[in-house]
């Protein structure tokens, strides 16, 4: 994993806004309706290309490929993987449910979702390495020849992938979380083989309390956390630490967030994880509060912080110096070599669904760039940690 000793680096969460074409050839090959698989497969490589240059451009260091070609991050599994079939409603996230009028307008603002929302139905295997490969050649291609300082992908973690595809098979959420974690291991492990890093989408850590695990106890959640984390360090076993990060979110949508659990709460149980970074959310107005939890915690020695300097849910473009003071907080916590500027979530988490315009995502980007250059220039200004 790519850390400097003389600025802090920039990186974000992963997915990005999807072109207009890409989103109708993703939607079209999600509802199984006609396309033509040599379009979808020029259009990918292309958009991968152009996502990757844009980044790069900016002055983004550790890039990805914008999870151009998934369906969403949480979902897009169900063609690599059997046992998957069905679609069933999602219930309300928990903040939102008394509010059916801010439902509404969310929908019209954000887009619709166009995913399936399958169920398991049965054994779960790895069924199509196809799209896995596709992503690893159109990255590898996009990367060759670019000034990034490295590469990211993305991969849906087990938990959330039982969070959000119900369980109508197993009998146990144990057997279930360890079939997944067992078929996604595959996946895991091709990327960092690959050459990349790996980030495994941990949603299921925080947003899944109010949201898929809903219904469950605070006591079912944590225990139910506990055992996504012993299924995903199961899939990792294979893996450096030093070459996986995780991401942790409350649900990347503008809504109250008042049934959002405590960082607190599940923070010990995150840092026992594998993955040697976490990215997490540190900019909404919920959780900015909560860089005084990461201060007094009894963080690992070498554990690396990947804070979300952007709000990903509105079109306010951050100011650098604000950008550069809430990297400073962290870097004060763990030193400035263990510090990455991030985003609080993806800009793209499902196609064609999001508050974020395109072109202001990248805006928002460029400020992180700017103000993880003004907090490099305060932090290496002073005596290091």
């Amino acid at each position: 994993m790519k850390l400097s000793s003389e600025r802090i680096l920039t990186t974000h969460v992963g997915s990005l806004p999807r072109s207009a074409p890409v989103c109708e050839l993703l939607i079209a090959k999600e509802k199984a309706q006609p396309y033509d698989k040599e379009t979808f497969e020029r259009t990918m490589r292309e958009e991968v290309a152009a996502v990757v240059k844009r980044q790069v451009e900016i002055g983004i260091d550790i890039v990805s490929d914008g999870e151009t070609a998934k369906i969403g991050y949480s979902t897009y599994m169900q063609e690599r993987l059997t046992g998957f079939g069905g679609h069933v409603d999602r219930k309300p996230a928990t903040d939102l449910a008394d509010y059916p009028d801010l439902r509404k307008k969310l929908a019209v603002i954000m887009g619709p979702q166009e995913f399936n929302r399958a169920s398991c139905i049965g054994p779960v295997e790895v069924k199509n390495l196809e799209p896995l490969q596709r992503d690893l050649v159109n990255f590898g291609a996009a990367l060759r020849g670019s000034k990034a300082a490295e590469g990211f992908l993305n991969a849906a973690s087990p938990g959330v992938v039982t969070a959000f595809q119900l369980n109508k098979y197993y009998k146990s959420h144990e057997d279930y979380v360890g079939a997944v974690a067992a078929a996604m291991k595959v996946e895991y492990e091709a990327i960092v083989r690959a050459g990349f890093v790996l980030q495994v989408d941990c949603p299921d850590f925080a947003m899944a309390r109010h949201t898929g695990y809903q219904d469950l106890s605070e006591p079912e959640f944590l225990t139910r956390t506990q055992q996504n984390v012993e299924a995903l360090n199961a899939a990792l076993a294979d893996i450096p630490a030093d070459r996986v990060r995780m991401h942790i979110c409350w649900g990347n949508y503008e809504g109250p967030h008042d049934h959002d659990i405590d960082l607190a709460k599940v923070l010990p149980m995150i840092l026992r994880a594998k993955p040697q970074a976490i990215a997490f959310e540190a900019a909404n107005p919920r959780h900015d509060h909560e860089w005084v939890v990461w201060k007094e915690a009894k963080l690992p020695d070498d554990k690396v912080l990947i804070p979300g300097v952007l709000d990903t849910c509105t079109n306010y473009v951050e100011h650098p110096d604000l950008v550069a003071q809430r990297l400073g907080r962290y870097a004060d916590i763990v030193g400035r070599e263990r510090v990455l500027a991030g985003t609080d979530c993806g800009f793209g988490t499902f196609a064609g669904y999001g508050k974020v315009d395109p072109a202001v995502a990248y805006k928002k980007l460029k400020a992180l760039v700017e103000g993880a250059a003004i907090a490099s220039k305060k932090l290496w200004r002073r005596s290091p940690r």
